[in-house]
């Protein structure tokens, strides 16, 4: 009788196939998770972009008797706590470094950093806000003031949402559930935090900047 000859096992990786409990890569070479981040991150700049544009149109539309921007405006305090978060880009840099090279304590070191220095400029923002109320402006002052609370006010919310996400990955660190397999969770939370922050330089500069 003759025997038959079995096929070797195919390596689903030689072969250029994602394994089955990965994630599969795209024609892109990245993860669908990451391509979903950078999609997502696309139709933001599209988001604020209409924010920013509203409230270039109506910077100089407002009675000459409400508040406008050079009677409130702290600049030197505004640059202080923007400073602060952009500096929180390079923690969060560090943070990643760190656990792909499985270095967890320094990891949730610098990522409780960032989180900190996002806890910053909210608290900088609040202040800015109180402090412009009590100069006359407010949401209904004026469609400067609107503009402007809202731009700003939306900002700060997803900087709300970077932090409370940044402390969700480190509570999983401190439980020894995020290891260095788990890696891209950090880069991913990294983009949008990096993303945050270079949306707010552009605000900085075209709503306290610009003359």
């Amino acid at each position: 009788m003759a025997q038959t000859e079995l096929a070797p096992p195919v390596d689903a990786e030689a072969e250029g196939h994602a394994p089955a409990h990965g994630h599969a890569d795209t024609n892109t070479g990245t993860t669908n998770v990451k391509l979903a981040m950078w999609v997502f991150l696309s139709s933001e700049c599209i988001f604020f972009g209409a924010f920013i544009s509203t409230y270039l149109l109506y910077r100089g539309r407002s009675p000459a008797n409400t508040p406008q921007p050079k009677d409130v405006y702290n600049i030197p305090f505004t640059s202080v706590t923007s400073f602060i978060l952009l500096m929180s880009s390079l923690t969060m840099v560090l943070a990643l470094a760190a656990i792909q090279r499985g270095d967890h304590r320094r990891f949730r070191i610098w990522l409780i950093a960032t989180a900190m220095f996002g806890m910053v400029f909210i608290a900088g923002q609040i202040y800015e806000f109180t402090e412009f109320y009590r100069e006359g402006l407010a949401l209904k002052t004026s469609v400067f003031g609107s503009s402007f609370f809202v731009l700003t006010g939306i900002h700060g919310a997803h900087v709300t949402v970077g932090i409370i996400w940044l402390l969700s990955l480190w509570g999983l660190s401190m439980q020894n559930r995020l290891n260095v397999q788990h890696a891209e969770r950090v880069e991913i939370a990294g983009l949008y935090w990096h993303f945050v922050d270079i949306v707010w330089i552009i605000i900085f500069t075209v709503v306290y900047l610009i003359p």
